[in-house]
């Protein structure tokens, strides 16, 4: 019997910690729809890099900030699963967010209001708006951050509304419960991307800090993250469920 077709959804999947998890999950048989916000022919060139490991991935455009759009990207959701053969989706991996680093006696409420919106605010509704089409048996990861966990002046509201996502996966666990849906959030430390600017990747100073306090003795790159994500959604691992999971190569232990 030929094994249904399985389908994923990764927003922020066109770079660095999603891209990564989109071609792992290729890798493992799994087609996926993902979302960027702006640099379509990054996501262009993500699309023809899943082709090449023989399966397919579609893009579509997203500003997790703006809920308003919500509604109308899950009609281009809709045809995008029906092009790939299905009316329903397997995995939905919550990892497009924005960075944010400044005090607490210096964050305005503009950007407090902002990091809201897109790092909780709009993993919350997206997740509600795709519900109906997650099968039953289904899983989701929510991509928290070790900042949740590890206290680092100048990024408390940042990790504040990180640990909110980690509060909100246990709650998503219990309540999805009964429809047989395994939700984890998945906490990575450090790692080489142009996230933040590139801060971790592009600064040398910063880049031997990360290293000096991480057991494992380096920063971790997007190959440490997708490949875990990709299993923990994978029936190897259906027994885990409303966990919290660091992947930071012990980092500040």
């Amino acid at each position: 019997m030929v094994q249904d077709r399985r389908i994923a959804v990764v927003t922020g999947g066109s770079r660095g910690i999603g891209r990564n998890t989109v071609l792992s999950l290729a890798r493992r048989g799994v087609d996926s729809v993902f979302t960027y916000k702006s640099a379509f022919a990054e996501a262009d060139a993500v699309a023809k890099d899943v082709e090449e490991i023989g399966r397919r991935a579609v893009p579509l455009q997203l500003d997790l900030g703006e809920t308003a759009g919500f509604d109308n990207f899950v009609l281009q959701f809709r045809e995008a699963i029906g092009g790939l053969g299905a009316s329903r989706f397997d995995y939905l991996v919550n990892n497009a967010g924005i960075s944010h680093h400044n005090r607490l006696d210096s964050t305005t409420e503009a950007e407090l209001d902002r990091i809201y919106r897109v790092n909780f605010k709009g993993v919350f509704f997206l997740t509600q708006k795709l519900l109906p089409l997650l099968k039953d048996g289904g899983r989701i990861v929510n991509v928290s951050s070790g900042l949740a966990r590890i206290i680092i002046p100048g990024s408390g509201p940042y990790g504040a509304f990180k640990g909110a996502l980690e509060v909100l996966t246990r709650y998503q666990a219990k309540e999805l419960g009964d429809r047989g849906i395994a939700v984890n959030s998945v906490a990575p430390g450090a790692i080489e991307t142009d996230f933040s600017g590139g801060m971790v990747r592009d600064n040398p100073e910063l880049n031997a800090q990360v290293a000096n306090m991480t057991a494992l003795g380096r920063p971790g790159v997007p190959d440490d993250i997708g490949p875990m994500i990709a299993s923990l959604l994978s029936d190897e691992n259906r027994w885990i469920n409303a966990q919290r999971i660091e992947v930071s190569g012990g980092m500040a232990i």
